[in-house]
């Protein structure tokens, strides 16, 4: 992963420091793993899962879309029921997060705003991911 990160020429939309931010806070969190999942030009998948999940291997996935490496975007996706979304800002996906309803959030730009938001998904998806 770390050499992806160094590979990642930024741009104007800044989605190489909201992706690093996010991968920040995720470390920041107690009893996590990482799985990292690279595909090269259809996306490099950051997936978080708590130390004592039993039934999923996840509860959260932040994508880096790759099919325009120029113009590389996110998608932060969460199972339903793990995270509220009082904004009203992510989409809600029938059977989109591995085959169970999932919300996620596309981020196509650096927004300060939405990132904190994100945060504050991946925290409650953390503390709900716990069984």
């Amino acid at each position: 992963m770390q050499k992806f990160i160094d590979d990642w020429q930024e741009t104007d939309t800044k989605t190489k420091q909201a992706f690093t931010e996010l991968l920040a806070h995720l470390n920041s969190l107690d009893d996590i793993t990482l799985e990292f999942n690279a595909r090269p030009g259809v996306s490099y998948s950051l997936r978080p899962r708590h130390k004592s999940q039993k039934n999923r291997s996840l509860f959260a996935m932040v994508d880096v879309i790759d099919d325009d490496p120029a113009e590389r975007w996110l998608s932060v996706c969460f199972y339903g029921e793990m995270i509220t979304d009082p904004d009203e800002a992510g989409d809600l996906i029938p059977e989109g997060l591995l085959g169970e309803d999932g919300y996620c959030f596309d981020l196509y730009e650096y927004a300060a705003d939405e990132i904190t938001y994100l945060k504050g998904r991946l925290t409650q998806a953390h503390k709900n991911a716990a069984e």
